[in-house]
């Protein structure tokens, strides 16, 4: 992993509020991937007491951005993402680990598994795939 590449992803998460509000980590950044994690916390529970589903959307939606952004440039947007829920998540902390399957100049089609991390052992909760595109020079 390239240190400085990582601190300056780390300054970009830490600059969006919302990532800021959930105590979201950026933990890995190189070419062609990255890794987010959050501490899991009471509030992102739904009534049931597992992970709200929009939680981990947001972690899969972020991580499939930051890891597009590695191949294409800081300026970029998720134009779709598709997410599937394989397993509930109940745990103390979530890792969404994204990597780049195909890139163009334009855009770059990645994927995203998120776990659970329960008594140490990591559980996979959802997997997405999305595209990311370039949104400006």
């Amino acid at each position: 992993m390239q240190p400085d590449m990582l601190s300056t992803g780390q300054g970009i998460l830490a600059s969006q509020p919302f990532s800021a509000l959930l105590g979201a980590e950026l933990t890995a950044f190189a070419p062609g991937l990255a890794t987010i994690e959050l501490a899991n916390r009471a509030d992102f529970a739904q009534q049931f007491g597992l992970v709200h589903g929009g939680v981990l959307s947001y972690l899969a939606d972020n991580a499939l951005t930051f890891a597009g952004g590695t191949v294409l440039g800081a300026s970029v947007l998720t134009a779709e993402y598709k997410i599937n829920y394989v397993r509930a998540a109940r745990g103390e902390r979530l890792i969404a680990r994204a990597t780049v399957i195909a890139a163009t100049a334009r855009q770059a089609v990645c994927r995203c598994d998120v776990f659970i991390v329960s008594n140490g052992s990591e559980t996979l909760c959802a997997t997405a795939q999305g595209t990311i595109v370039k949104t400006g020079d």
